[in-house]
């Protein structure tokens, strides 16, 4: 999980810190930042340049002199870039200054590379225009770049904040010439900040149970907790002035529930494929996901927000306007996105129409259902399937996507029906849909908020501590927990999955109230007279009398080949070889369970005689495993067995 800071920010305004500190208390509270990235880490004095005029160099066909405004001056600069032109707006490292590298293709240096005033050719330069390789990034992050030569700015920006976003679309300017041109980019401007780059991105380990944390919200409530900072959540509550309805558009049936406990889907008609606004293309550049256009990056957006993958649809190729959810059948091929026909069976869940197969359920869409440029009406779909069993289809399949891997782990029922409003949302704010009012929805009975029963004696004597109760509920209400005063319960939020009994609230706690304070004490509890029960005992005396005869122990294994009782001449109506077979054995030899400790004790003396010890005493107390009938219907009868065996006779007075 990746979170660019000035993302994260949009949910915990009131955040400030040094990248070292928020690595260092996020860590501390149980949310480990893996590593740390600065975005514009030896990018320096590089600004927005004009080209005012373009010359071709009078010593060498392949490069060019331009005068470059800079704001302040006019610096010439030679470059081989046969993209750059007279007006085009570009960013320029000035003498002095230091770019990350990259021109070569090769691996970045550690410090960058530093830009200094010379001759190229005979004819002086003052500086350097960079591609955005030279800025340390790539075309996935900046789509738009060229594949060879320089980036070029556009004139102005659009909206450059959701805030801005969102004020236009109420007011109907989103669209507007003005709303295009409300940032200007001016020569002299500084082109890091423009280009997204001054952030810090953080990467974190996140354990497998806190699936909450696979999202930007989820960090963010950790982040405002952590520094005592306000947490703003958006609001996806769809608006009043929403038209229509969704059942004269859609339909949804789920024949699985065991596999699929909620779908949810909603329509948005009148879509208008286009970019997305800068500000949304450079959260998920930062993120690590390629801005495509303003559907896609709406789906990828929310995902990487809500940590809930989601699915669009074009209405129009979905036959019948229906959605059954639906196990596959064996023997099925099915295409997806990527063009690789894929092989299906039985526990694979599909997505279908009321014709055909157009999706695999929380892996990838398919070929015949691909968005294109034409789409006017979108279906979108937001679900919760079976966690175990999205791994193993993934797995069964040779397909592991970004959307399996999140949903391997368990998401909540609540978070789809957020999700699928919030994408309906974005498509209204940046102008690019109209959503239908309502939603269709298929849903087993969602379950009740997990309740653990709160007693501030018990953390307190589980962490060593001696907080009072009313520190550890505040803690509680700024995770979003209730309490409930007369049951002396409290009601888990249902994206905390991982809160289930008392020794989860002491976790929570000992993470706010940092364990650095948490004081050492000696483990407590009354002491007890040990003892051994009356087999192992016995066992004890058996061995100590083994070895004060000369007995050495030996310890073979369990496991052993049909052929022993062959070699052992066991008759073929003998019970021994009604033997244990193992389901998944490491080969032949080793395919089943013993029922005679015989065979491991002769091999072991056979061994000894082989390597010239003929005076081998070996004892072994081995269980062996005798089934009640085959094939198993209940656990073996697990016998312990004492066995002495010697190539040399031996007198004993055992």
């Amino acid at each position: 999980m990746n979170t660019p800071i000035s993302w994260l920010k949009a949910y915990v305004p009131e955040l400030a810190c040094t990248d070292k500190e928020y690595s260092d208390r996020m860590t501390m509270t149980g949310t480990k930042v893996d590593g740390v990235a600065r975005l514009d880490k030896n990018l320096e004095k590089i600004v927005v340049g004009r080209v005012l005029s373009i010359e071709k160099h009078p010593d060498a066909d392949k490069l060019i002199v331009c005068q470059v405004d800079v704001g302040e001056e006019t610096v010439q600069i030679v470059t081989g870039a046969q993209n750059v032109f007279e007006g085009a707006l570009v960013p320029v490292v000035l003498d002095g200054g230091r770019v990350a590298g990259g021109h070569d293709g090769g691996p970045l240096p550690e410090n960058g590379i530093k830009i200094k005033a010379g001759k190229l050719r005979g004819v002086p330069s003052y500086g350097m225009m960079c591609s955005v390789e030279e800025l340390g990034s790539d075309r996935n992050a900046y789509p738009e770049a060229p594949e060879e030569g320089i980036y070029i700015f556009p004139e102005a920006l659009g909206p450059v904040t959701e805030k801005e976003t969102r004020a236009l679309a109420e007011a109907g300017k989103l669209d507007s010439e003005e709303a295009r041109a409300m940032h200007p980019v001016k020569p002299g401007m500084d082109a890091v900040e423009l280009l997204g780059l001054r952030d810090t991105v953080f990467e974190y380990e996140i354990t497998s149970n806190r699936v909450d944390c696979y999202s930007m919200l989820g960090i963010a409530r950790e982040a405002a907790v952590t520094f005592g900072s306000t947490y703003v959540e958006p609001d996806p509550t769809p608006t009043e002035d929403e038209e229509g309805d969704v059942n004269d558009y859609i339909s949804v049936e789920v024949q699985d529930t065991d596999l699929c406990s909620r779908y949810t889907a909603r329509v948005c008609t009148d879509v208008k494929i286009g970019p997305s606004p800068w500000w949304m293309q450079r959260r998920l550049a930062a993120s690590g996901i390629r801005p495509i256009n303003n559907l896609v990056d709406i789906t990828n957006y929310v995902m990487i927000e809500y940590g809930q993958p989601m699915h669009a649809f074009d209405l129009d190729t979905v036959a019948g306007h229906k959605i059954i959810v639906r196990r596959a059948k064996d023997g099925d091929k099915f295409q997806t996105l990527d063009g690789q026909m894929r092989d299906m069976d039985h526990d694979v869940l599909m997505i279908c129409d009321a014709e055909k197969e157009i999706g695999i359920a929380g892996i990838m869409g398919g070929e015949n259902s691909k968005i294109t440029d034409d789409v006017r009406t979108v279906l979108f779909e937001s679900a919760t399937f079976n966690g175990p069993n999205i791994r193993k289809s993934a797995k069964r399949i040779g397909l592991r996507t970004d959307a399996s891997g999140i949903f391997e782990k368990g998401l909540h029922p609540t978070n789809a029906e957020a999700a699928v409003n919030r994408a309906c949302q974005l498509m209204k704010e940046l102008g690019c849909g109209t959503p239908v009012k309502g939603m269709a929805d298929a849903c087993v009975p969602i379950p009740e908020r997990t309740r653990i029963p709160f007693s501030a004696r018990e953390i307190n004597a589980f962490l060593g501590t001696h907080y009072a109760p009313e520190v550890m509920l505040d803690i509680f209400a700024k995770l979003e927990m209730d309490y409930d005063i007369e049951k002396e319960e409290v009601i888990v939020p249902y994206f905390r999955q991982d809160l289930k009994a008392m020794c989860d609230l002491a976790e929570e706690v000992a993470r706010f109230t940092g364990y650095e304070n948490i004081p050492l004490t000696l483990p407590a509890g009354s002491s007890m007279m040990g003892g051994l029960p009356y087999n192992l005992r016995v066992q004890d005396i058996a061995r100590e009398a083994a070895r004060f005869n000369g007995f050495s122990e030996a310890m073979t294994y369990s496991f052993e080949s049909p052929k022993v009782f062959d070699r052992l001449l066991f008759a073929q109506d003998a019970p021994e070889r009604q033997a244990i077979r193992i389901s998944n054995p490491l080969g032949e030899d080793f395919s089943m369970m013993r029922t005679t400790p015989l065979h491991g004790m002769l091999t072991s003396l056979g061994t000894n005689y082989k390597r010239k010890n003929k005076d081998a005493r070996l004892f072994e107390l081995a269980n062996v495993y005798i089934p009640k009938a085959l094939p198993l219907t209940e656990l073996p009868d697990e016998r312990s067995m004492f066995t002495l065996a010697c190539t040399e006779k031996v007198t004993s007075s055992l």
